[in-house]
């Protein structure tokens, strides 16, 4: 195994330590257009919104849901600054959307796996929400409760999606 391909396996398994079943959803993998940028890593996050709305437990509340098309997905994205990717991960694998007493997760086990997944992406890495902090607002990507964090080196991207209906 090459060490670029344990880089993207070791992303894939820790990212998958924070997937709930039919409640937070994951994918990580390796670009393999020559300089990705933010077009790039929206096909990604749009098929990450496909796979979440194919989901049985999701299909009947999002009957004929197309995710929304790659400016769209990119228009809806804030930049989030790198020190606050580890929380924000945390939080999106741990609190319920609707539920904020319930917890998906144990916090310190998300903890860990979050800081593993963004130090694998690096202190270079960009990161980008559907949440405004400057005002609290959320860009829904899905007609449901969604919260959505996006990551990349460049070479590699990864993503964590948490899915809610009231």
């Amino acid at each position: 195994m090459t060490p670029g391909r344990t880089d993207v396996t070791e992303l894939r398994v820790r990212l998958e330590e924070l997937a709930t079943p039919s409640r937070v959803f994951v994918a990580s993998g390796r670009f393999t257009e020559p300089d990705p940028d933010l077009p790039e890593l929206a096909v990604r996050i749009r098929a990450l919104l496909a796979e979440t709305a194919a989901d049985g437990a999701w299909r009947r509340f999002l009957p004929g849901y197309v995710p929304p098309p790659v400016p769209e997905i990119c228009a809806a994205l804030e930049p989030l600054e790198a020190a606050e990717a580890v929380p924000f991960l945390t939080t999106l694998a741990t609190v319920d959307l609707i539920w904020p007493s319930h917890r998906h997760r144990p916090a310190d086990a998300a903890a860990r796996a979050a800081d593993r997944v963004v130090a694998l992406l690096g202190p270079e890495g960009s990161w980008w929400t559907n949440h405004d902090a400057s005002c609290g607002a959320v860009n829904g990507l899905t007609p449901l409760f969604d919260s959505l964090l996006a990551g990349t080196d460049g070479r590699r991207y990864a993503l964590a999606l948490q899915i809610a209906d009231d």
